[in-house]
C-alpha cells in the first residue's frame, strides 16, 4: 500500500505506524517529515526498521510545540498501547515498597509488593524485603508510626509492646493528637523522598521553633529523633558522600540486554530494579534510557538530585529538558564516574550482567561459545562437537578413562563413555590414552567421531593421541590438549595443537568452554575410579569367605548397609539375614576377626 508522506508536517511531535489497524511502532521526532521519510528511503536499514517498513500500511502523526513534549507523549502512548517494535519494559516480578494507608485517620506503615508505584503513597522499589523491613523499623524509631492492621488498631484498649519499645506513639488509645500524628506521617514521607541531611535540617528548624514557643517537651522529642537519625547513619552508611543519587546501567551480550537501576540515599542502597530485553538495545541507547527514566519515575518526590548513566546518549539535553517539563524539577544527569561512585557503579553493572545470565538459555551460551571457539581455531563449520578424554587411577590401581561429549546444546550425557583400563596399562597414562583412543576409533562407524578431540595433559599426551589417529585414520579430527599452568592456576593454562600453542584469550567463551569440557571429563573419570575402588574394598573381605555367594553377599550388604556393621554384628544378628546359617555366621565372624 502506497503511503502519502507529503501530508506529514515539518514540526516536532510523535508518529504512529499501523499494520492492519494495529499500532506496531510509536516514535518521536524533532522534525516529523524527515524522521518518518527516513524509514522509507532506498538505503538498507537494520532488521527491525526493515520489518517496520514492510508491515506499515498507515501512518498517523501528532504535532507538539517542542521535542521534549514529544518525548513525554511518546512514553505515555507506548505504555498505553504496548506496540510490538518499541522497547517494552515489562516487569517480570513484583518489588517491595513502603506503603502508607493514607485513607485512614491515623495511617499505618507496611510493606506492599507491586510492579510499580501505583500512587504517591508507595515509596520504593527497595532492594529486598529485608531492606523494606529495616526502613520501616528506622521510621518507627524516629517517628513512632504504627505498623498494626486497622482491625488490631480499632480493638486496642491499651498501648501495645511497640509503644513500650518507643516505636509507636499509640494513636489507638489517643496518646497523640491527629494533627501531630499526621505531621509525623508527613515527616516520615519526607525522610523517604529526600536525603538525611535535608531531614535533619528540617528537624533542627522544628526543634528551635518549638523551643521559642516554650514547648520544651516536644522540642526534646525532636532532639531524640535527631540523635536516632545520626546514630542510624553512622551504623548503616557505606558511603556518606552519596546522599541522593540513582545509577542506570545497561549492558548487552549474546544479543540480549540487561538493565539495572540502583538508588542510593544517605549512603545506603535504598532500591533497585532490573529489566531483561531481547536484542542489543544499546544500538538505540537514547530510546532505551528515555524509556527507563520515564518508566521508573512516576512522581516528583522519587527523583534524586543526580542520575548517573553508564553510557552517554546522543541527546542528553533532551532527557534533562523533558524531566524538567514533566516534574518541574531540575536534576543533574551525568555519565562521569569518580572514586566515590565507582564502587556502586561496578555493583550496578554486575547486576545488569547477572540479569542476562539468569534469563538466557543455556543452549544460547554454548552456541555462542562454539562459534567463538571455531573462530579462534579457524574452522568454517560452527556446528561442531567436541569429546574430552581423561585417565584416572589410584597409585596405579583401579584405572579408568572417561569420554564426555559437548555440542552447541551443551553436554550430551547420553554419549558419555567409561573405559576400563587393562591391569598391565594401569598407571601408564600414555599407554592408557592410546588404548582408549584405539577403542574409540574402532567404534567410529556406529558412533561418528567429533570434529575436535580434547586431551587432558601436556605435549606427550598430545603426541600419543596424534600418532594413534594418524596410524588408524586418513582423515583425523582436530586434536587439542590443555596444559596445566603455573601452580595449577586456571589463568595460566595453555591450549596445544599439533602446530603448537593456540593463541586464545583466557576470558573468551571458547577457552572457557574447553576448560569446562576438561573439568567434566576429569570429574567423570575420578567418580568412576572412586566407585571402582570402593567396590573392590567392599567385596574383598566377603569374597574370601567360603560358602558366601553373590546373592548372600548382596543380602548382607542390603541388611547391614556397610562392612563396618557386618563386622560389629553378633552371630544372632547375622543369622537374621536370609540365607545365612549359624555355621556361615561363624565363618563370617572368623574372617573379620582375622
Amino acid at each position: 500500500m502506497a503511503l502519502n508522506l507529503k501530508q506529514v508536517p515539518n514540526t516536532p511531535g510523535i508518529y504512529k505506524f499501523f499494520s492492519k489497524n494495529k499500532i506496531i511502532y510509536i516514535g518521536k521526532a524533532k522534525n516529523l517529515k524527515k524522521r518518518v521519510s527516513s524509514y522509507f528511503g532506498k538505503s538498507f536499514k537494520d532488521r527491525k526498521t526493515q520489518q517496520i517498513k514492510s508491515l506499515t500500511d498507515k501512518i498517523e502523526t501528532f504535532s507538539t510545540t517542542n521535542e521534549a513534549e514529544a518525548l513525554l507523549l511518546e512514553q505515555s502512548l507506548i505504555k498505553e498501547n504496548l506496540p510490538r517494535f518499541n522497547i517494552l519494559l515489562r516487569d517480570d516480578k513484583t518489588y517491595p515498597y513502603v506503603h502508607f494507608s493514607m485513607d485512614h485517620k491515623y495511617p499505618s506503615i507496611s510493606m506492599k509488593r507491586s510492579k510499580h508505584a501505583v500512587s504517591k503513597n508507595f515509596f520504593g522499589p527497595f532492594i529486598s524485603v529485608q531492606a523494606v523491613k529495616s526502613t520501616i523499623k528506622d521510621l518507627q524509631k524516629i517517628y513512632q508510626i504504627r505498623n498494626c492492621s486497622d482491625t488490631t488498631f480499632s480493638n486496642r484498649s491499651r498501648p501495645c509492646i511497640e509503644h513500650q519499645m518507643q516505636r509507636c506513639s499509640a494513636p489507638c488509645v489517643d496518646l497523640i493528637s491527629e494533627f501531630r500524628y499526621q505531621s509525623d506521617i508527613s515527616s516520615s514521607q519526607h525522610y523517604l523522598s529526600s536525603s538525611g541531611k535535608e531531614t535533619k535540617t528540617l528537624m533542627i528548624s522544628q526543634m528551635h521553633k518549638l523551643a521559642e514557643k516554650h514547648e520544651f517537651e516536644r522540642a526534646n522529642e525532636i532532639k531524640k529523633r535527631i540523635k536516632s537519625l545520626d546514630l542510624m547513619h553512622q551504623e548503616q552508611s557505606f558511603n556518606s558522600s552519596l546522599t541522593s543519587i540513582d545509577f542506570f546501567t545497561c549492558v548487552s551480550k549474546l544479543d540480549r540486554t540487561g538493565v539495572c537501576i540502583l538508588s542510593v540515599r544517605d549512603g545506603k542502597i535504598r532500591g533497585t530494579k532490573t529489566h531483561f530485553l531481547k536484542g542489543n538495545q544499546l544500538n538505540d541507547i537514547d530510546s532505551l534510557f528515555q524509556s527507563l527514566i520515564f518508566s521508573y519515575y512516576q512522581h516528583s518526590f522519587s527523583l534524586p538530585k543526580k542520575i548517573i548513566l553508564n553510557s552517554k546518549p546522543k541527546n542528553l539535553s533532551l532527557i534533562k529538558q523533558a524531566v524538567e517539563l514533566k516534574f518541574g524539577k531540575t536534576i543533574l544527569i551525568s555519565t562521569s564516574i569518580n572514586s566515590n561512585t565507582r564502587k556502586v557503579a561496578k555493583l550496578c553493572k554486575l547486576n545488569a550482567n547477572q540479569v542476562i545470565e539468569n534469563r538466557i538459555n543455556q543452549d544460547d551460551k554454548y552456541t555462542f561459545a562454539i562459534k567463538d571457539l571455531a573462530l579462534n581455531l579457524g574452522l568454517n563449520n560452527t556446528n561442531i562437537t567436541i569429546e574430552g578424554y581423561d585417565v584416572s587411577h589410584h597409585s596405579g590401581h583401579n584405572a579408568v578413562a572417561s569420554a564426555v561429549r559437548f555440542s552447541s546444546n551443551g553436554p550430551d550425557k547420553k554419549r558419555y563413555r567409561l573405559f576400563n583400563i587393562p591391569k598391565e596399562l594401569s598407571g601408564n597414562d600414555i599407554g592408557s590414552m592410546k588404548h582408549i583412543l584405539e577403542r574409540r576409533i574402532r567404534k567410529a562407524n556406529s558412533n561418528p567421531l567429533p570434529e575436535i578431540i580434547l586431551i587432558d595433559g601436556g605435549k606427550l599426551q598430545l603426541e600419543a593421541a596424534c600418532s594413534t589417529f594418524c596410524a588408524l585414520l586418513k582423515k583425523q579430527p582436530m586434536i587439542l590438549s590443555i596444559v596445566k599452568g603455573s601452580k595449577r592456576m586456571r589463568s595460566t593454562e595453555t591450549i596445544l595443537s599439533k602446530n603448537g600453542i593456540v593463541e586464545m584469550s583466557k576470558d573468551s567463551s571458547g577457552f572457557l568452554l574447553l576448560q569446562q569440557i576438561r573439568d567434566e571429563s576429569h570429574r567423570f573419570a575420578i567418580e568412576s575410579n572412586r566407585r571402582k575402588k570402593v567396590k573392590s574394598v567392599k567385596y574383598s573381605t566377603l569374597d574370601k569367605i567360603s560358602g558366601l555367594g553373590p546373592i548372600k553377599k548382596r543380602n548382607l550388604l542390603k541388611h547391614f548397609k556397610s562392612l563396618g556393621r557386618i563386622k560389629s554384628a553378633n552371630i544372632n544378628d547375622l543369622c537374621m539375614v536370609d540365607g545365612i546359617s549359624n555355621k556361615l555366621a561363624l565363618n563370617i565372624k572368623e574372617a573379620f576377626n582375622e
